[in-house]
């Protein structure tokens, strides 16, 4: 502990803006990174084994496709539980039980002898990891102070590619010494290492105990581990809030106010991961089907995850500067604009993998800008829940995408025609985006921070 502070009524969103960053802010951004990229691993793991596995069992890839679906369908259900159980409940041990879930079911899924035990298993590992995501992203907005905010979540969230490349490697490490079981139990085990973790270092939100009317001591010595700050005990921590028509979390997102902007962003994000899990998803093939090789196919997919990660950091680092909803509209128009272009040079060109690169820097950009955007628009009561909603509801766009390149294919559509396509709910995203800016929300974090 660095100060003192007398006793005298304390803004908790003021103080934590007004203070340099503590090394127990950075430890919790760290935290939340390897949360993400434990994640990241986990949602990415069946598609290095599923060959394997069809191997083993002699299924067919229809058959498979069961065990497939089954995680998609428990992330979205367990975002939607997810987040009114953080702002009732707190979003320390919503978020422990959700990594905690996710990695034991991993485990167990190694041990599964049936397409449909795998199903149910991966299910369940699906609402555990549903629910993470969006209570990481929850607690770290809560300490991050505003001037940095958008820069440190979206940070956060490149642990997710991190995890997916992380996972990939290990499986062509296990795979051939100890089969597909072991990147299974490889990819559960590490969620659980970082339980003690959580149990020792995740504070819970001070902002959600002083609206949630917890004692002052309580919230003094939470507030005050966390920015390294010494409390005398006569303060009163409060967490100033827009007057509600309710208290009730699910209430809020569709109160006179928010209910406009909540449709927006659930719009917006789910118009982004049509078009994200669509290329990623059906871009290699497409590529393969217009005359490149598999390698060069994989390697040039892999351009879109790299300008990702880069676009993620850039867009938060701009964010930080300027009017976030803007940023983040003009990435998505980005995004439409080298779709577009990747439909007119066609799969053959050699600007292929720097468009390919540029659609991920701007469409993955765009969508970790909105998760770091999102949350400053809710109140406290209710930001756990309009994240995880958020996220919910766009995972539906996932399985849409995933779904429709697919359709798209079967009636005999071809790289230029899917890939323009595309630019038309990219575009959508980027007006979703500025109305959600426009019809309501929290209005103090979508503006401008000009204090540097």
């Amino acid at each position: 502990m660095t100060s003192t502070t007398s006793g005298k009524r304390i803004d908790i969103k003021a103080f934590i803006d007004e203070r340099a960053i503590s090394a127990y802010q950075w430890l919790l951004v760290a935290l939340c990174f390897l949360i993400v990229t434990a994640d990241g691993m986990d949602v990415a793991i069946m598609g290095f084994v599923a060959p394997s596995i069809i191997h083993d069992w002699g299924i067919s890839r229809p058959e498979f496709g069961l065990v497939m679906s089954a995680a998609p369908i428990g992330l979205v259900i367990g975002a939607l539980f997810a987040g009114p159980a953080s702002d009732r409940i707190g979003r320390k041990w919503v978020l422990i039980t959700s990594v905690f879930l996710f990695g034991v079911f991993t485990i167990a899924t190694a041990f599964t002898q049936s397409p449909v035990q795998m199903a149910v298993l991966r299910l369940l590992t699906g609402i555990g990891l549903g629910a993470a995501m969006p209570n990481s992203t929850t607690l770290l907005s809560e300490y991050a102070p505003q001037r940095k905010r958008a820069l440190l979540i979206t940070v956060m969230f490149t642990g997710f590619n991190l995890g997916s490349a992380l996972i990939g490697f290990a499986a062509g490490w296990l795979i051939p010494v100890h089969g597909w079981r072991a990147v299974l139990i490889f990819g559960g085990a590490l969620p659980l290492v970082l339980i003690p973790f959580q149990i020792w270092l995740l504070p819970e939100s001070a902002r959600l105990l002083a609206v949630r009317g917890a004692p002052s001591q309580r919230i003094g010595a939470v507030l005050g581990r966390v920015c390294g700050v010494r409390f005398n005990g006569d303060e009163v921590f409060v967490s100033n809030e827009p007057p509600l028509p309710t208290r009730k979390p699910i209430g809020v997102l569709f109160s006179q106010g928010y209910s406009s902007m909540t449709i927006a962003l659930w719009v917006t994000y789910f118009m982004g991961l049509l078009v994200i899990y669509l290329l990623t998803g059906w871009l290699p093939t497409l590529m393969k089907d217009a005359g490149l090789t598999v390698t060069s196919a994989a390697n040039v997919t892999a351009m879109f995850q790299i300008g990702g990660t880069i676009g993620a950091i850039l867009v938060g680092w701009i964010m930080d500067r300027a009017r976030p909803a803007p940023v983040i509209s003009a990435a998505y128009i980005g995004g439409a604009l080298c779709v577009l272009g990747l439909g007119y040079i066609g799969a053959l060109s050699s600007s292929l993998a720097v468009l390919v690169f540029a659609a991920g820097f701007c469409m993955s950009g765009a969508q970790t800008g909105l998760n770091a955007y999102a949350p400053g628009r809710y109140p406290t009561v209710a930001r756990a829940t309009g994240v995880s909603w958020m996220l919910g509801m766009g995972r539906f766009g996932s399985i849409f995408g995933s779904a429709i390149g697919g359709a798209l294919l079967g009636l005999g559509w071809q790289f230029g025609a899917i890939l323009a396509m595309l630019a038309i709910p990219a575009t959508l995203a980027a007006v979703a985006i500025l109305v959600s800016q426009r019809v309501g929300g929290a209005g103090s974090a979508a503006q401008p921070n000009t204090a540097h």
